[in-house]
């Protein structure tokens, strides 16, 4: 499986665009070679390098494992969005206060949906996920302040 982006390459500057310093609207992602038993993708994206732990920017389940693309600016058809450590569900950009820190942009194949509530951050969904991960995927986006 795979992720990527056409907007910026692993571990190369996220454009400012998707971030607070810009439109802070998600980057267009690509996916492919998802395993054809998958049930449903989930995307977490997060940045280890904030000073209080990994910063969770926009977490989202229970995507169609048919999906091709993630385009800016949305969210997949069907699928549900948790709470980030912005406090609210939805993207929310990288904003670091200073220096480089590096997005993890994980997706996970799984055998099954996920019935959890939309409350839901990035931790618990990781834990929900555990033993029901067929293949997991990531691009890493850095952006610098």
């Amino acid at each position: 499986m795979e992720i990527k982006s056409p907007v910026f390459k692993n571990n190369k500057l996220i454009p400012s665009k998707y971030t607070c310093d810009g439109e802070n609207v998600n980057p267009p992602l690509l996916i492919s070679d998802v395993p054809e038993n998958a049930k449903s993708l989930v995307l977490i994206i997060d940045d280890p390098d904030a000073s209080s732990g990994a910063f969770v920017h926009w977490t989202v389940w229970n995507i169609d494992p048919g999906i091709k693309e993630i385009k800016e600016n949305s969210c997949p058809q069907n699928a549900v969005e948790g709470r980030s450590d912005f406090g609210r569900p939805g993207y929310g950009g990288p904003c670091p206060p200073s220096g480089t820190h590096r997005y993890f942009f994980k997706l996970f194949a799984l055998n099954t949906e996920l019935d959890i509530d939309t409350s839901a951050g990035g931790a618990e969904v990781e834990r929900e996920i555990e033993n029901s991960i067929l293949t997991k995927a990531q691009l890493v986006g850095l952006y610098r302040r």
